[in-house]
This record gives C-alpha cells, sequence and structure tokens, in this order.
C-alpha cells in the first residue's frame, strides 16, 4: 500500500490501516537499523569529508554507526555522525525519489533535518524536513554496502528504522544571568592564592580547582569563604610523561570542571612554558565531593609540529545539549571541537575561533539567549605585577563562530571587546572560568601583596543588548 507523500508539519496521517505521528525523543547517541535488512546506517568506509556517502553495515560497534540525535526546535532534529561530525542530508536539496543521503558539515538547513516519527512496534521513520521524504533502504536491499536514499513514504519496512540510545545528550543550558543588575565583586576571605581557577557548585558546596601540583583545590560552602582541599593527583600520572617528556611530573595548568550527564568531568593541561609540547587530560568522578576520581587519559596532545597548542581547556554546552570542548593558546589560537559524548574526548574537525599576535589563551564559553559568548584572556600572563593579562569576549549565533565583539571586529583577526582590564590593586585579570551564566571567577595579581596571584569572584551582569558587564 502507497500512502500520499508525508507533510512535515507534525499531524497525524491516518488511514485504514496506518497511523504515523511526529514524537518526540531524547536527545541521545543512537544507532539506527533497518527493520528490513537488520542492518546499521553509516558513514561508508569511516569517511570524514564532505558529500560522504550514507549506507548500511552489519554491526562494528564502530562510531561511524553512530549517530547524536538532538531536537533542533519544533518537530526536527539534527542528526550528527558520531566519528565525523557531519550531518546527515539529502544531497543538493534534492526532493526527487531516489535522491542520494550523504553527510555535510552541518549548516543548520532543512536539507539537514528530520522529523522522527513513530511507526508501531517500537520502529520509527525519518522525514526529511525539505523535501517531506523519506529516509530509505534503496530497493530492499539487505547487503552489506547497500545505498541509504529517500523516497515518498510508503510505510515500508525498508522506511522503518530502530533507534538504540547509547548515551544522553543533555538540554539547552539553562540562562540563570540577570540583566542590567549591579556590580557585585565577592568580598572573599579564606585561601585565595590562586591560577587559572575553574568553579564549580554542588550539592551546596562550592568547589574550585586551579594550576598547581596535582591539580590543587578548593572549597567553600558560601562561595566567600575558601578553604584548601586535597589534590586530585598528588603524585601525578606516569603516563604524561609520555607526551611532554620535560614535564616536572607534577605540575598541572588550567584545570576545567563541569558536570555533564549527572557526571563531574575535569579536564587539564600538561605542558611546560612557552612550549607546543602539551597535552590535555581528563579525570572523572560520580561528583566532586566523592572524590572517586578516574584517570580517563589522554584527550589531546600538540607537538612542535602544530601550529596550536593543547592547553586550556573549557567543556562547552551547546544550545542543543551536545558538548563541545576549546582550547588552545598563542600560535595559531583558539580551537573548538565537538565532544563524544560517551568517551568525553573530541572528535571531529577542529575549528578556529580567535587568534591575536600579542597573546591569546584561557577560552571561555557560555551560551545565552541565542548567542555562544568566547571569553578570552589576552596579552601576558605569569609576570606578577608586570602581566598585561585582560579579559577580552566577543559572541557569534553558531558555537563554530564568527565571534564578533561590540564593535563588529572578527576575534579571528585580533577582534574582542574588554570585560576586564584590571586596576592599580588588580593587575592582569584571567584565566577566567564561567559558571552557568551569572558567575565569572578569574585570578589577578595583587599590587598590595608583591604580586601574588589571588582569586577573584564576581556575578556576571548582561546589559540590555545582550553583552557581558560586570
Amino acid at each position: 500500500m502507497t500512502i500520499a507523500n508525508k507533510t512535515v508539519t507534525g499531524l497525524c496521517i491516518i488511514t485504514g490501516l496506518y497511523i504515523n505521528y511526529a514524537f518526540a525523543i531524547d536527545n541521545g547517541v543512537y544507532t539506527i537499523k533497518s527493520k528490513y535488512s537488520n542492518k546499521f546506517v553509516e558513514v561508508e568506509n569511516a569517511q570524514t569529508n564532505d558529500e560522504a556517502n550514507v549506507s548500511q553495515w552489519g554491526l562494528t560497534q564502530h562510531d561511524t554507526q553512530r549517530w547524536i540525535i538532538t531536537s533542533v526546535g519544533g518537530n526536527d532534529y539534527s542528526v550528527i555522525n558520531l566519528h565525523s561530525g557531519k550531518a546527515l542530508e539529502v544531497f543538493d536539496w534534492s526532493t526527487a525519489d531516489g535522491a542520494n543521503v550523504v553527510q555535510y558539515e552541518y549548516a543548520e538547513i532543512a536539507t539537514q533535518h528530520w522529523q522522527i516519527n513513530k511507526d508501531g512496534n517500537g520502529y520509527v521513520s525519518f522525514i526529511n524536513t525539505h523535501s517531506g521524504k523519506a529516509l530509505d533502504l534503496y530497493n530492499f536491499n539487505g547487503n552489506d554496502g547497500a545505498n541509504i536514499n529517500q523516497w515518498t513514504y510508503n510505510a515500508s519496512d525498508a522506511q522503518r528504522w530502530q533507534l538504540t540510545k547509547l548515551a544522553n545528550v543533555e538540554s539547552t543550558p539553562v540562562d540563570t544571568a540577570t540583566s542590567n543588575g549591579s556590580v557585585d565583586h565577592w568580598p572573599l576571605t579564606g585561601s585565595l592564592v590562586t591560577h587559572d581557577p575553574t568553579i564549580s557548585y554542588e550539592a551546596d558546596t562550592w568547589w574550585i580547582f586551579q594550576t598547581g601540583p596535582g591539580i590543587a583545590g578548593k572549597w567553600s560552602s558560601n562561595g566567600i569563604n575558601w578553604h584548601d582541599s586535597a589534590a586530585i593527583f598528588p603524585n601525578g600520572l606516569n603516563w604524561w610523561s609520555n607526551y611532554v617528556p620535560e614535564h616536572d611530573g607534577i605540575d598541572v595548568w588550567a584545570p576545567e570542571l563541569k558536570t555533564y550527564n549527572g557526571r563531574s568531568w575535569l579536564y587539564y593541561a600538561i605542558s611546560t612554558f612557552g612550549s607546543r609540547v602539551s597535552a590535555i587530560g581528563l579525570a572523572s568522578a560520580n561528583n566532586v565531593a566523592a572524590g572517586d576520581w578516574r584517570d580517563d587519559g589522554l584527550v589531546i596532545n600538540t607537538t612542535n609540529s602544530n601550529n596550536y597548542n593543547a592547553i586550556d581547556p573549557d567543556l562547552v554546552i551547546a544550545e542543543d545539549g551536545a558538548p563541545w570542548l576549546t582550547f588552545g593558546s598563542w600560535n595559531s589560537g583558539i580551537k573548538l571541537m565537538r565532544v563524544n559524548p560517551i568517551t568525553m574526548k573530541p572528535f571531529g574537525q577542529m575549528y578556529s575561533l580567535a587568534s591575536r599576535s600579542a597573546g591569546i589563551e584561557a577560552p571561555t564559553i557560555t551560551y545565552r539567549q541565542g548567542y555562544y559568548y568566547l571569553f578570552v584572556s589576552v596579552g601576558k600572563c605569569c609576570n606578577g605585577t608586570d602581566s598585561t593579562y585582560r579579559i577580552a569576549y566577543g559572541r557569534a549565533s553558531d558555537i563554530r563562530g564568527p565571534y564578533l565583539d561590540k564593535n563588529g571586529n572578527d576575534m579571528l583577526t585580533g577582534g574582542g571587546s574588554i570585560l576586564d582590564a584590571g586596576n592599580n590593586r588588580w593587575v592582569g585579570p584571567g584565566g577566567q572560568d564561567i559558571l552557568n551564566t551569572d558567575v565569572i571567577i578569574r585570578h589577578a595579581y595583587d599590587a598590595g601583596d608583591n604580586g601574588v596571584p589571588k582569586l577573584l569572584i564576581s556575578t556576571l551582569n548582561w546589559d540590555a543588548n545582550g553583552w557581558p558587564k560586570f
């Protein structure tokens, strides 16, 4: 039986024999298995290039058969390959039966968006938002390598797919900030000597980790009075020297702490001053208070042959809840990659976000009200009151950029509006991190105490035009 072309308005199509309607699925990592062949949708030969063909194959457990499916609004979803980071799309905007399905760099366009509809007995159909046609196993071919295309919806088993969820992907980040709030620099006390801090709030306790031996930490019950806590890896880890042979075995830089899918993730950098021989590592725990830290190993490393530097990691949660990692320092600047929600390590294409000849590092990205805000430290750190660090920012409607400052200057060509340039007391502020959208933490050199780096925390406010301010 053939049913007329499926609309994509989310209304039911009802015949005497079949009911098909849109429904919401959870954001997540899924496999997509054909009801007809019991084989899995994959990018052919694990290719990573645009226009690579999409076909089917028996189960391989490879990431090329895994897809990040997230809501993009209304009844539509994007479907991103977990190996390549590219989107499932109908090629060349075709509306024809038999048009090929390929992967392509995600562009937030209708030919890359899909409505997912119940088809009964645990199966779904995928209806392309642009063409209104169904994801289809071409010509009922059950063989490995058989092509995936689109065809007018007909409710056949060649258009029915089983989704199996492998991992969660979170929802849109919550905006907790206030527009045009009053200036609020927190009156901190206790253990305040700090460099490159990251901040988190879990179960009524504030936590900070910072540059120092073994990933040093602090805690507070109120965010004001701070106490030292034990280092996570007080004796270092043996594998660090495999990637950074000149490392002293204990010094860890610029950690990044965030909770994702109910687990605490801590990224950190291993390097030596002025070198591109660097590595980003990862540890995780059920929660910070439990202290059951697990070494999750290498995330990414660089050598002198790279034109970027694997330091200063920051985990970013995108509008659709998917994780990304930004990192980088000096050289060719700040980078961004997608993160695998299963391993929490980067994959796919690397994007360049910002560059500056006079120094740039410590990226932090937060999403708020339709924009991604990139905060960076520009200038030079680590010279006490001679440091020239200051915090700059720009924003973009796409996490991949371009990031423009308040004057429209691209951060890839040296742009960036200044948020904090310090003052006579607090020199060289930087190494910042942002909690949610309303708390900013950083260090600055205390001119009243021989240039010792100390902790600063402030409420991050936003003006009526959506730009950050104190």
